[in-house]
C-alpha cells in the first residue's frame, strides 16, 4: 500500500481550481465576444452568422472574429483618416467657387441618388464631362499609354492587382519614361491584390525611374494583430494632368496572362475614361488615400478653368462615390437601393461577385414585383467556389419575384454596373457582396445621361446574348444536394 502523500488533496484542490478557473475564462471570454458583437450595430443576419461560428467553433470562431470581424484600420491609419479632413473640407469649400462646373439640374430617375451623394459628401454632381466606355483590356491598355505618353504634370494610378506580362509592361515602361521626362507619378496598389508584383522587379525599376510606389495595406503576420487583413484597396483608377481619369473593374493585368489555371477563361472587364471635371472630383479621393497610407499630404489642385469653360460636344452630368475607412459609410449600399427603388421600367445589373445585403435583395424583388424588367447578369463559372455557391441561395427568391438572371459563357464577366431605365448608369469597382458594400476602398461613377446609358446598355445586350438564362421552373427541381450546398454557403454569405 503506498504511503499517504500529505500534499495530495492540495494538488488536488490546486488543480480544480485551475480547471474552474480555465472553464470560467473560456466561457467569459465567449461571453464577452458574444456582447461585443451584439453591442455593434449590425445586421441581424451577419450577427447570427458570427454567433453560430463562435458557439460551433468556439476558439476558432473567436480568433477569426477578433481577425476579421471588426473594421480595424490600425491606430495610426485611423489617426490620418481623421485628421485630413478639416484641410479636405477646406478644399471642397474652395471648390464650390467653380460654381459653373457644377449642375443643379438631373432627370427625375437619377435626382434622389445625386441629392442623397450631395448631402452625405458635401459636393454635388458636376457638369461638363466627356466620356467613353472602354470594354476591352487592350483597348483599355492602348489608350492608357497614350495619354501616358502624353501626360506634362502628373501620374496617379491605384490598383488592387498589377501583374506584369504583355501589354501591360508597355504601361510600365511608359509609366517610367514619364517620370523620366519629370512627370510626378505615383503608384498605389494594394499589399494581398499585387503581391506578386512586389516579389518581382517591376518595383525596384520604378522607383529608380522616379516613380513613387506604394505598397498599400501591407499584409505580414506581424500586422494581423493591429489591423484587419481583410481590409483591401479595392479601387482601380487613373489620374492624368487633373484632366482625364480612368475607372471601373478592370486591374492592370492582361486576360490571357492572369489566372490562366484557373478554369473561368478570360476576365471581361468593363472601363470609363473621362474628361473634365470630374477628373478633379476623384482626385481628392486619391488624395484621401494617399494621405491615410503614407501620411502625406497631396490635396489636387483646383480645376483647370480654361478646360472647364470651353464647349464641350457632350456634357455628361456625373457624381463620384467612394467608400472606404475616411469616407461616408454604407454610401455605396445606399446608393444601390435608392438607385433600384428609383427604377420605373428597366433595371439591368451585372456582377461577378452576387451576395446582396437582405435589404438589396428585397429592393430587387420589389422592383420586379412593382413591373420593372430586371435583369442580373452574372459569370456562369466563377473563380471563388464559396461565392458561387452563396449567390445561388438567392436566385430562387430572385425567380419566383419575376427577376431574369442570366449566366455568361464567354469568360469570368468582372465588369461592375447597374443601369436604370436607361438614363442613370453606376459604373466602378464595386461587387454586389458585402465586402464590397461594408468593407474595401471602392469607387462608383453615377452618370445621368441618357447617350451614355444606351451605350451601355448595348453592352449589356451583348452580355445577355452570350449568356444563358436561368430557367424558373428548372431551378425549383435541382437536387437537394445542391440546395443543401447552396443554404450551407448561404450561412457564411454575411461574412462574404
Amino acid at each position: 500500500m503506498p504511503a499517504f502523500n500529505r500534499n495530495t488533496p492540495l494538488m488536488i484542490t490546486f488543480y480544480t481550481v485551475i480547471n474552474w478557473l480555465s472553464l470560467f475564462s473560456y466561457w467569459l471570454l465567449i461571453a464577452g465576444v458574444t456582447l461585443r458583437i451584439l453591442m455593434k450595430r449590425r445586421t441581424a443576419p451577419s450577427a447570427m452568422a458570427w454567433l453560430l461560428v463562435i458557439y460551433i467553433l468556439p476558439l476558432v470562431g473567436i480568433m477569426t472574429y477578433l481577425l476579421f470581424g471588426e473594421l480595424h484600420l490600425g491606430k495610426r491609419r485611423a489617426k490620418r483618416a481623421k485628421s485630413m479632413w478639416p484641410s479636405t473640407s477646406n478644399w471642397l469649400k474652395a471648390l464650390k467657387d467653380y460654381q459653373h462646373i457644377f449642375t443643379n439640374q438631373n432627370s427625375e430617375v437619377a435626382l434622389p441618388l445625386f441629392k442623397l451623394c450631395e448631402r452625405r459628401q458635401g459636393i454635388s454632381g458636376v457638369k461638363g464631362n466627356q466620356l467613353k466606355l472602354l470594354t476591352t483590356t487592350a483597348d483599355t491598355l492602348k489608350t492608357l499609354i497614350r495619354d501616358i505618353k502624353s501626360a506634362r504634370c502628373n501620374i496617379e494610378m491605384v490598383f488592387y492587382i498589377w501583374q506584369s506580362g504583355g501589354l501591360v509592361d508597355q504601361v510600365a515602361e511608359a509609366l517610367m519614361a514619364a517620370a523620366r521626362r519629370g512627370v510626378s507619378c505615383r503608384l498605389m496598389l494594394d499589399s494581398a491584390g499585387s503581391r506578386h508584383f512586389f516579389r518581382g522587379p517591376y518595383p525596384k525599376m520604378m522607383r529608380d525611374a522616379g516613380v513613387e510606389v506604394i505598397e498599400a495595406l501591407k499584409v505580414n503576420l506581424f500586422r494581423v494583430f493591429f489591423r484587419r487583413m481583410d481590409l483591401r484597396q479595392h479601387r482601380k483608377m487613373v489620374l492624368i494632368d487633373n484632366a482625364i481619369a480612368y475607372t471601373g473593374s478592370m486591374n492592370m493585368v492582361e486576360p490571357r496572362f492572369f489566372k490562366q489555371n484557373a478554369g473561368v477563361g478570360h476576365w471581361i472587364d468593363l472601363m470609363a475614361r473621362t474628361e473634365g471635371p470630374i477628373a478633379t472630383t476623384m482626385g481628392i479621393v486619391y488624395a484621401c488615400d494617399w494621405e491615410i497610407e503614407t501620411g502625406q499630404r497631396m490635396l489636387p489642385p483646383p480645376p483647370n478653368i480654361n478646360l472647364m469653360t470651353s464647349e464641350q460636344k457632350t456634357d455628361r452630368i456625373i457624381q463620384v462615390i467612394a467608400s472606404g475607412p475616411g469616407f461616408p459609410e454604407e454610401l455605396i449600399h445606399q446608393a444601390l437601393l435608392t438607385a433600384v427603388y428609383a427604377a420605373r421600367q428597366q433595371l439591368v445589373m451585372t456582377t461577378p461577385y452576387f451576395v446582396p445585403s437582405d435589404d438589396l435583395l428585397h429592393a430587387i424583388c420589389t422592383a420586379a414585383h412593382r413591373g420593372v424588367d430586371v435583369s442580373i447578369i452574372v459569370p456562369h463559372k466563377n473563380d471563388s467556389m464559396m461565392v458561387r455557391w452563396a449567390s445561388r441561395s438567392f436566385f430562387a427568391e430572385l425567380l419566383e419575384a419575376g427577376v431574369k438572371i442570366y449566366q455568361f459563357e464567354g469568360g469570368l464577366l468582372h465588369s461592375k454596373s447597374v443601369l436604370v431605365d436607361k438614363q442613370l448608369s453606376l459604373l466602378g469597382t464595386a461587387n454586389l457582396d458585402m465586402r464590397s458594400l461594408w468593407l474595401n476602398s471602392e469607387i462608383t461613377l453615377l452618370i445621368d445621361d441618357d447617350v451614355f446609358g444606351r451605350d451601355l446598355a448595348r453592352v449589356q445586350e451583348d452580355y445577355i446574348a452570350r449568356s444563358v438564362p436561368i430557367d424558373a421552373a428548372k431551378w425549383t427541381k435541382r437536387s437537394v444536394r445542391q440546395r443543401v450546398t447552396e443554404r450551407l454557403f448561404y450561412f457564411f454569405s454575411p461574412l462574404l
